[in-house]
């Protein structure tokens, strides 16, 4: 298993799945929206995660958006595959397709809907594992999962040689400081929600995966660039302004749909959300414009 640590630090922008104007999956606005972050200067991409509908899509129209991703720009960032799914096979069928193609690392969240045993959470991994030899970071979101990762589990798994991280998308960043404890510097640890990526951070989060990191990846950079130099204070004065455009997107049905329709207007037409993510009402269509000239001003305020 190849696998360098320094790859996998920096900002990783969660994935939007791309559409055409029949909700099907467009390689040709999925290619150009991996070309747009690729020339931003971040370090990765998460592909096929919560932004990017994993679950609304089928396996077919996962692969078909992996290998869109991975024809653009997978010679030159670092791509992590979400291959979680209800069935295991499904996950196993991604996997080995994601090492065909060439990608460098998997995830994936614990099995859903049923209420398991972490017994069969530690198999459902496994059987992923074990269909490619490729680095694997565990996927932590009770609030979409219904399971919060055991510290006892953690340790379970670290057992396998193939894990080498977690995406950790708790509210807590305690869970981060705990998590790296147990595992030590060998785990890398991403922090998850898109609020807290600076206090991630300092509880000792390597590096960062976030939806909103699509919307306004400058910023996010901006703030990484602070933190790594010290400057704790410009840190989290671009992290407060990030905030504030996060929840401007979460006063949206959906927080997708209002992040595609600002992708939209700056520039790449990536389509909108799969149902039951709602997209946006046209009469909210002027609070989007309006979000979109706050992170044009942010962006520029900040790299001035």
């Amino acid at each position: 298993m190849n696998f360098n640590r320094d790859d996998f630090k920096g900002i990783f922008i969660a994935f939007y799945a791309c559409y055409d104007k029949e909700n099907n999956i467009s390689i040709e606005a999925t290619k150009k929206l991996a070309r747009f972050y690729a020339e931003k200067g971040v370090k990765g991409l998460y592909v096929g995660g919560s932004s990017g509908e994993g679950f609304l899509l089928t396996v077919e129209e996962r692969k078909k958006m992996l290998e869109a991703v991975m024809a653009e720009v997978g010679s030159e960032l670092t791509i992590i595959v979400h291959v979680g799914a209800a069935a295991t096979k499904d996950s196993m069928e991604l996997a080995r397709h994601a090492k065909e193609v060439g990608a460098h690392a998997l995830s994936a969240v614990p099995n859903v809907y049923y209420g398991l045993p972490e017994r069969s959470i530690e198999l459902h991994w496994k059987n992923i594992m074990d269909s490619a030899e490729l680095p694997f970071i565990i996927y932590n979101i009770p609030q979409t999962t219904g399971y919060s990762l055991s510290n006892n589990l953690l340790k379970k798994m670290l057992s396998y040689q193939n894990v080498v991280g977690i995406k950790n998308s708790s509210m807590s960043t305690y869970d981060i400081q705990k998590f790296k404890a147990i595992g030590g510097e060998k785990l890398l640890v991403f922090n998850g929600p898109d609020e807290q990526y600076i206090s991630g951070r300092i509880m000792g989060a390597d590096s960062g995966i976030g939806g909103t990191y699509g919307v306004m990846p400058e910023l996010f950079l901006k703030a990484e660039e602070y933190f790594s130099n010290g400057n704790i204070e410009k840190a989290k004065e671009v992290q407060f302004t990030i905030n504030e455009i996060i929840g401007e997107l979460l006063s949206f049905p959906s927080l997708y749909g209002a992040a595609k329709e600002v992708v939209k207007l700056r520039g790449i037409d990536i389509g909108t959300t799969r149902l039951p993510l709602e997209p946006v009402d046209e009469a909210d269509m002027p609070r989007v414009k309006a979000l979109y000239e706050k992170v044009v001003s942010s962006i520029e305020k900040f790299n001035a």
